[in-house]
């Protein structure tokens, strides 16, 4: 059993590979997932998860499909977070400060306790970000903000409440509409692309065969 580590799932005790992610020990354990997992790869967020190990008081958080077990973990999945999303146009609002005291004020509450960036998954500097938010620095939080994956961990851990992972969402929405520059050359082949340019291209690639296909890709143009 050298291999082996023992964690304990909803308060029950089990011995699981030690080379194992918390999900995958979970379904080596006999759970079946049915909620609380998505994409399997970090990038979803829905698999949020709250563990500490025995001995230890502090509370840690992670995704379960990236996290390894440990010896003596004690592990509770969160299915969701009951997030705040204020629905608005994106074409009727703008860029300015008062977006988000008018979405949001709950960010102005912020007690700097730092709680959010503790607790992220993926190691953002969440308070930061929501500090540029409340000066209307949507560019900054846009920044910070981009490989937020919305796990709402962070919220659950703020004691002002806030919906960190809808006010980043917001932020690059504002970002990405009216203060990034236009990416010129991409919208000229989105264009070519519509006027059917590209179709026999396409047609062609789609009919060759596999290993031609696996050839192509191996040598393409990179660009720099």
């Amino acid at each position: 059993m050298e291999n082996f580590v023992n964690i304990y799932l909803y308060g029950k005790k089990y011995s699981v590979p030690s080379e194992l992610t918390i999900m995958k020990a979970m379904e080596y354990a006999g759970y079946q997932l049915v909620r609380g997992c998505g994409c399997r790869n970090g990038f979803c967020g829905a698999c949020a998860t709250i563990y500490r190990i025995k001995g230890q008081q502090e509370l840690k958080t992670c995704l379960a499909c990236q996290q390894k077990v440990e010896e003596g973990m004690f592990v509770a999945t969160l299915p969701f977070f009951p997030l705040v999303k204020q629905v608005y146009d994106i074409e009727k609002i703008k860029p300015e400060q008062q977006i988000m005291m008018q979405l949001y004020p709950e960010i102005y509450a912020c007690v700097g306790c730092n709680a959010c960036t503790k607790a992220c998954t993926q190691g953002l500097n969440v308070m930061q970000y929501i500090a540029y938010a409340q000066r209307g620095d949507f560019a900054k939080c846009a920044e910070l903000s981009f490989d937020c994956v919305m796990c709402g961990v962070c919220s659950s851990r703020c004691p002002a409440e806030i919906s960190h992972p809808q006010v980043a969402e917001l932020a690059r929405r504002l970002y990405g509409k009216y203060i990034a520059p236009k990416c010129e050359h991409l919208e000229k082949r989105v264009a070519e692309i519509n006027n059917g340019d590209f179709k026999q291209l396409l047609e062609d690639v789609m009919n060759k065969p596999v290993e031609e296909l696996k050839e192509l890709y191996n040598h393409r143009e990179i660009e720099k």
